[in-house]
């Protein structure tokens, strides 16, 4: 089948992107390296990242896988710090690594809450303190953080019994990076630094339907029904709906737009 070259809209720009070896993370890569950018890869697990990187390769495109766990500080750091090293300039980063928690509250454990902040708000940050100098040294860049819809849905006790809700952890995480992503655009205006995040709603991965589901061949997953009853659009969303907008957020399309928050999910009329 053949593709057609589009702009290079990130023509001789350095993206890291974390949680680049599946879903979101992993289509986000590739566009990115499809519109030329030279891509950082960062994921916990090697054996996935090392299969993207190639893929990409394959493709044409210039990746390299970095191991990273974006809640350890340390591995941040170290992971940063080559990553600057390999391409010698940062100027993109997609923070995507998180994952939803299981617990019910008031029915969730320390340890959870714990390790779900951790992973989705934290790493958020730490990734971000990291980046940033770079960033302010290339002179611009571009920041899209990942939220959710858990940030801004509420649900009734109705809807949590028929449809259910992911954790008090996921909702909290989710909306402190909405909070740090006005925080980070407000920081970074005096080094032309924006910074952008999406919400994405139903949007089928490999993690929303316990890994049944690689690329637009089907799949189901325990929300899909309160999705289904809410949205505008008919759906599911697939990761390549995502990848798309953090690509315009990412590149100058969008120059004059900083410190928005944008949902991807089909116009989900339920939201408070």
């Amino acid at each position: 089948m053949g593709h057609t070259k589009m702009a290079n809209r990130l023509e001789n720009k350095v993206a890291v992107v974390t949680g680049g070896n599946s879903g979101i993370g992993e289509d986000t890569a590739a566009l990115f390296a499809e519109e030329g950018a030279r891509v950082i890869l960062m994921a916990r697990r090697e054996a996935e990242g090392r299969e993207v990187e190639a893929r990409i390769k394959a493709s044409g495109g210039d990746a390299k896988f970095i191991p990273c766990d974006v809640g350890d500080v340390e591995s941040v750091s170290d992971a940063i710090e080559l990553a600057a090293k390999t391409y010698g300039r940062i100027d993109v980063l997609f923070n995507n690594a998180g994952g939803g928690g299981g617990g019910n509250f008031p029915n969730e454990s320390d340890e959870e809450w714990n390790r779900v902040v951790n992973v989705n708000l934290t790493g958020t940050f730490y990734v971000s303190r990291a980046v940033w100098p770079h960033l302010v040294e290339a002179g611009a860049g571009t920041v899209v953080n990942m939220s959710s819809l858990a940030a801004q849905r509420g649900f009734s006790p109705r809807m949590q019994d028929e449809f259910g809700a992911t954790s008090a952890s996921y909702y909290a995480a989710k909306a402190g990076v909405d909070a740090l992503t006005r925080y980070m655009a407000g920081a970074g205006g005096r080094h032309n630094i924006r910074v952008n995040c999406v919400r994405p709603g139903q949007i089928l991965t490999p993690g929303a339907t316990g890994g049944t589901v690689k690329d637009a061949d089907g799949g189901h997953h325990v929300f899909e029904k309160m999705f289904d009853y809410a949205q505008i659009v008919e759906g599911p969303g697939y990761p390549r709906d995502v990848a798309q907008l953090v690509l315009f957020l990412a590149s100058a399309e969008s120059r004059f737009i900083t410190g928005e928050i944008i949902n991807v999910d089909g116009g989900v009329a339920a939201k408070i």
